[in-house]
């Protein structure tokens, strides 16, 4: 266990870290994933931990994290009517068995695969974030079983290799068919769950050596615990402030910030 003058300065990052990807997940209806894979990494590799497998347990714990986020979400949402339960149900044994192939994949790949993959990646979403529209389409309704036989493992295994939630890819993904923005948003949160679920389950059970203190298998406790407190005391602050703010400047801004963060993970993964 850590002395006490490293665990505090810890606990209060992740108190800091956990509280802005939940008023983030509220104001913009992104998941904190995005957020916290960077944060994890930035904040262990600070505190000393340089494991190859460091961006496992990253990854790990921020879809850890995701199980409780998008299961509060899914609930609102639920009662609100929002939730196409319909479109759950087809897509949770595509998405599902994707999820567990990228567990078995992530398990294969160094810190420094997975940090050029997450910045990558996270490039193209920040790039969509700053420059979609709300008006493509690529058609009026989704396409049928064929999409989802090749889509739904497809956007499981994406996720888990970033350690987020549907919402980033899958939002998009019924947007560009012709789905109505909120109930894409609310149906997303549930592909959240369908990822994160079999995939947190499975890092559990992934043995991760050097891991920093207090992780089980490649999930970090102490940061999941943390992280959950705070986005939940936080979300709602954030829900509250996107009835006040314009959200779509706020988006292009946090699509400035992710693309940065982006660029400085691939800094760190070639320098």
């Amino acid at each position: 266990m850590p002395d006490l003058s490293t665990l505090l300065p810890l606990v209060a990052i992740l108190m800091a870290v956990g509280a802005f990807a939940g008023v983030l997940a509220g104001l913009l209806g992104v998941g904190g994933g995005i957020v916290l894979v960077p944060a994890y990494f930035f904040l262990f590799s600070g505190l000393g931990y340089g494991s190859p497998d460091l961006m496992q347990v990253c990854v790990a714990t921020s879809l850890a994290t995701i199980i409780v986020t998008s299961l509060r979400s899914v609930m609102a949402h639920n009662r609100r009517g929002a939730v196409d339960w319909e479109i759950l149900r087809q897509w949770i044994a595509p998405i599902a068995i994707g999820a567990v192939l990228g567990v078995l994949v992530v398990h294969q790949l160094t810190t420094h695969t997975l940090q050029i993959i997450f910045a990558v990646m996270v490039m193209v979403i920040s790039l969509y974030m700053m420059f979609g529209k709300s008006s493509w389409r690529i058609s009026d309704g989704l396409p049928g079983g064929w999409f989802r036989a090749w889509f739904g493992p497809l956007m499981g295994f994406l996720s888990v290799l970033l350690g987020i939630g549907g919402g980033s890819i899958g939002t998009p993904m019924q947007t560009l068919h012709g789905i109505p923005i909120h109930r894409a948003v609310a149906t997303s949160a549930g592909f959240g769950v369908t990822i994160a679920l079999p995939s947190a389950i499975g890092f559990l059970l992934t043995p991760v050596p050097d891991a920093p203190w207090g992780s089980i298998g490649a999930v970090n406790i102490p940061a999941f615990l943390i992280t959950i407190a705070m986005t939940l005391l936080t979300a709602p602050l954030g829900a509250t402030l996107a009835h006040k703010l314009d959200a779509k400047k706020l988006k292009r801004v946090f699509a400035g910030f992710l693309f940065l963060v982006a660029i400085n993970m691939l800094r760190k993964a070639f320098l």
